[in-house]
């Protein structure tokens, strides 16, 4: 008797979050270090607003 578990990781939502960050940091003319700010922030501000 095998008790593994599997894990599916789904690839296809990672790329699209990272082209929306890029245009968005674009878009808003940051600077590096809002930029890195901004990775951190919308993620959270996301899940907020989503939740």
């Amino acid at each position: 008797m095998s008790d593994t578990k599997t894990i599916k990781v789904e690839h296809g939502y990672g790329g699209l979050w990272y082209i929306g960050w890029l245009f968005t940091v674009a878009l808003a003319q940051l600077s590096f270090g809002k930029a890195l700010l901004a990775l951190l922030i919308w993620p959270w501000y996301l899940g907020l607003a989503v939740g």
